[in-house]
């Protein structure tokens, strides 16, 4: 009969398929209950481990979870346990956790997992009380811990589960797909080629769909929404026969592994390949990515987005009571939400019943808006040709350009708002050089084509320029417009573009050819933005850093060094922060919060303290506006002098790398995605004698549009950074987790 102590324990554990983030999630989790000075374990093998007992529950310390958070799969192990689906099997788990007064966890796997957890919970009184009947419990002990309280976590690529908009893993899976069809489609157009790719996912195809718009594929097939014809096979070969007769030298076919048509009969890559070779009698491949899809070190998101959760998890279970419901920790857009887990997985097995039931219209509407929207703009891009105008139908010319620094994600934009325009019957005039382009006379129409290659391409291939123009060339800028009939202007850029569209749009009563609707699509790796809290271009820049900072950690590790790493971002902090918060740095020194010699003090007794109590590696980062005296050589000299012999200090200066490189996945889609509801909005305002004058962006879990004559009161505009700056919210965590301890405590 076993007693033990009555304090609050916490159990954390990974089950079912393993996902990239589990690491992030299990190391924030851990940290956070010792900050809140409650004893943590970890279970081993998922549930499996619970129901063995033993060695596979593990009281974990602070240093238990270091150096884990770039690391793939789960360092604690899953393993899907037959055992535990049996009640004798959670009667033997149960005693497990009781024996060690663990009454609270945290769950993280996919919905397979969060129901077995949930059945758990509503079974643990009834087997204590049968534990105690048998004398392996004591009442008292039972007494003690009447409840089971759980937070669950979705770690699962499929991004299937209802109540989150990411699950942990699916932004990196994603990535990998998104890679591995850039690199297949090199290869295909060099002999002319098609490729089937198949891509994980069960009964969600939102990896496929994704991946497809990520990686402009030419045809996608989703369980969701099935082809909407019986002869899907000729459907598909004309569109793919069309795009060749148009110069298309690569073809692209994006398969989930759960698609299916109509009628509910598999449709399979091979078959594919089969179709378009007896039809087409092209030499087609087929790849099919499997298991490289789950592996390897998870991506900037899911490194942040994980930590996140994992953190918001150990407060959620502690501030359960006995009526609370078992809750999924998720994330909509940048805010961490809370749903209920029974009703999270009624609603996601919900769609597998839809489509199972042949009920796909269901099945999308509740997949969400977003995903529809998605997949109906995946519809156009796929196109060989647009659709032709229909009779009467008003053809607007709207211009679209690049402006401010150049920024991954711009090509994207372009060419989603140049073929979406298009296909709507719009006459689309491309702007060279940004708004110098305007004052220079560099207008070209642009044609489907004209855009064909730019869904991956980094930089801006209409090219930018920082031009703000003065009042002294707005009359210019005004007669280029009117010459040109430019009836609506969309602008993809950054800061210099957002001030530059701003004049246009403060001097409008003064020329009549300012009259037309404007918006501005948010495209910088600053995110230092008005009227969005994430601009396309900062993803991919924050992953630029974090796989930097990776490889700079391997060095320095072997050295005993300190390494001061400098971002980009101007005098906005997002990427300093957000690059600490995904690559777990001991500071961050931000601008918003300054830099005093008192703090540098301070972080000269951290890293000694550190450093001798056996630490091998310390991470610093910088932003490059975080203080003109204090800069990154100041704080390399002032460390390394005080450090003795202790350790080393060298300095990164990332630079330009940040603004390189093509665009993540997630900057593609948000890119097609803000381009396709810019059109709608510039020939929706067409309309109007005062047509508007907008910025488009998420704000609060939703796109919005904010008018571009507040930008002055939005943003500050001498440090060019938006005043409310959602992330530095998250500084509290940020300080928690780069502790040596808890409360700060060293730690050897």
């Amino acid at each position: 009969m076993t007693t033990t102590p009555t304090a609050t324990r916490i159990g954390v554990l990974t089950s079912g398929g393993d996902s990239q983030g589990m690491n992030a999630a299990v190391r924030a989790a851990v940290r956070t209950a010792l900050d809140r000075d409650i004893e943590v374990f970890a279970i081993y093998e998922g549930y499996r481990g619970m129901v063995a007992g033993g060695e596979y529950i593990r009281k974990m310390n602070w240093n238990s979870v270091g150096g884990i958070l770039h690391r793939g799969g789960t360092v604690i192990g899953t393993a899907r346990s037959s055992e535990f689906r049996e009640r004798p099997g959670r009667l033997r788990a149960a005693r497990n956790l009781a024996e060690r007064g663990i009454d609270r966890l945290v769950v993280i796997g996919g919905d397979g997992s969060l129901t077995g957890a949930n059945t758990f919970r509503a079974e643990w009184p009834g087997l204590l009380a049968e534990l105690v009947q048998r004398g392996e419990l004591t009442q008292e002990l039972t007494d003690s811990h009447p409840h089971l309280y759980i937070a669950g976590l979705v770690g699962s690529i499929d991004n299937d589960m209802y109540g989150t908009d990411m699950t942990i893993g699916a932004d990196t899976a994603l990535r990998r797909i998104t890679d591995a069809i850039d690199a297949i489609s090199s290869t295909a157009a060099s002999h002319q080629r098609t490729f089937v790719v198949e891509v994980m996912g069960r009964n969600c195809g939102y990896l496929a769909l994704m991946s497809a718009i990520a990686g402009g594929a030419d045809w996608v097939f989703i369980p969701e929404n099935p082809p909407d014809v019986d002869d899907w096979e000729a459907l598909m070969c004309d569109v793919m026969r069309a795009g060749r007769a148009v110069g298309r030298r690569d073809s692209i076919v994006v398969v989930a592994e759960g698609a299916r048509d109509r009628q509910g009969k598999p449709i399979k890559a091979d078959y594919i390949k089969k179709v378009l070779e007896e039809r087409l009698g092209e030499d087609t491949r087929v790849t099919i990515l499997g298991h490289v899809q789950r592996g390897g070190a998870p991506s900037a998101f899911d490194r942040w987005m994980s930590t996140l959760v994992g953190c918001t998890a150990v407060d959620e279970v502690l501030a359960m009571t006995p009526d609370s419901e078992s809750m999924v920790i998720g994330i909509r857009e940048n805010r961490i939400t809370r749903y209920p887990l029974l009703a999270a997985v009624e609603e996601t097995h919900a769609v597998a019943r839809a489509i199972e039931a042949k009920q796909y219209d269901q099945a999308m509407e509740m997949r969400g808006g977003s995903f529809s929207d998605a997949f109906q703009t995946m519809r156009t891009l796929v196109r060989a040709l647009p659709h032709d105008p229909l009779p009467g139908q008003r053809r607007l010319r709207l211009a679209v350009m690049t402006a401010g620094g150049a920024a991954p994600g711009m090509n994207t934009a372009v060419r989603s708002a140049v073929r979406l325009g298009i296909d709507k019957g719009h006459i689309m005039l491309g702007v060279r050089s940004g708004f110098r382009g305007l004052l220079e006379d560099q207008i070209d129409e642009m044609n489907w084509t004209s855009v064909s290659g730019w869904n991956n391409a980094g930089g801006s291939e209409l090219g930018t320029s920082r031009y703000v123009p003065p009042e002294a060339d707005l009359p210019t800028i005004a007669e280029t417009l009117r010459r040109h009939s430019i009836e609506g202007l969309l602008m993809i850029g950054g800061w210099t573009g957002y001030e530059a569209a701003y004049r246009l749009a403060a001097a409008r009563e003064h020329f009549a050819p300012f009259n037309i609707p404007i918006i501005c699509l948010p495209t910088t790796i600053d995110n230092d933005l008005p009227g969005s809290e994430t601009s396309v271009g900062a993803d991919t820049a924050l992953n630029s850093i974090v796989e930097a900072v990776d490889k700079i950690k391997q060095s320095a590790v072997a050295s005993f060094r300190a390494f001061i790493v400098e971002v980009m971002g101007g005098y906005c902090g997002y990427l300093a922060l957000m690059s600490g918060l995904a690559s777990g740095a001991e500071r961050i020194y931000l601008h918003e919060q300054g830099v005093t010699l008192d703090d540098l003090v301070r972080d000269v007794e951290m890293l000694n303290g550190s450093f001798q109590n056996g630490k091998r590696l310390a991470l610093m980062i910088r932003n490059e506006q975080a203080n003109r005296i204090y800069t990154t050589k100041f704080m390399q000299d002032l460390f390394e002098e005080a450090s003795g012999s202790l350790f080393e200090v060298r300095q990164s200066i990332l630079g330009h790398l940040q603004q390189g490189g093509d665009p993540t996945p997630f900057d593609r889609i948000q890119a097609t995605r803000l381009a396709a509801r810019c059109i709608e909005y510039l020939a929706a305002e067409a309309e109007n004698e005062q047509p508007g004058m907008a910025m488009i962006g998420l704000m609060h879990g939703q796109i919005e549009y904010t008018s571009l004559l507040d930008m002055a009161n939005l943003a500050d505009m001498t440090t060019h950074r938006t005043r409310e700056q959602w992330w530095l919210s998250l500084l509290p965590r940020v300080n928690m987790l780069a502790q040596q301890g808890p409360h700060g405590r060293a730690e050897a």
